[in-house]
């Protein structure tokens, strides 16, 4: 009996490792696979960033690397080559949202939320445009408009977590506004 609690420690204590290292192999392969990719892109291999769909991989793999900058300008040019093209509106929807994501992680929330209306004006039931809406006019204290926009994302999504959780920290802060 005595023999057996350090077994289980060992055996629990190996496994917890056991996933921790899992947990961080595929959290270097991802990084890995991502720096991969934006170094193909960057050098031009593969596919010439010349298309709406490669310069919107860029800009996707600009924003996981957290390269705001850089990924504004890939989807800006990936938009202006969607238009000429004729994308679909789906896909100049999604071009829209990452712009109005990659420019709200600048601050730049005024010209976010213009994007954000683009992507939505596309593709109307699209409940991460309006997430996305939502949250950047919630900093820009319009909080009735994000209030209502959340709203609109669990109507079309009824299981939305971001929207539900977003919506009662709003739904708070309104009580204790009218509370003081």
């Amino acid at each position: 009996m005595d023999a057996l609690l350090p077994q289980t420690y060992l055996i629990g204590l190996i496994v917890l490792l056991g996933v921790a290292a899992v947990v961080v192999a595929r959290q270097i392969w991802r990084v890995r696979s991502d720096e991969v990719t934006l170094a193909k892109l960057e050098r031009g291999e593969g596919p010439k960033p010349s298309d709406a769909a490669t310069l919107y991989e860029l800009g996707s793999v600009q924003l996981r690397k957290r390269l705001y900058g850089q990924a504004a300008e890939s989807l800006k040019q990936a938009l202006k080559k969607a238009e000429a093209a004729k994308e679909p509106a789906e896909a100049q929807a999604v071009i829209q949202n990452a712009l109005g994501f990659a420019l709200a992680a600048q601050n730049n929330y005024k010209t976010a939320i213009r994007h954000y209306r683009l992507a939505l004006e596309a593709k109307p039931a699209y409940p991460v445009a309006l997430n996305n809406l939502a949250f950047a006019l919630e900093k820009q204290l319009k909080l009735e408009e994000a209030k209502q926009t959340y709203e609109q994302v669990i109507e079309l999504d009824a299981n939305n977590k971001t929207a539900r959780k977003r919506l009662k920290l709003l739904d708070r802060k309104a009580g204790l506004n009218r509370a003081a």
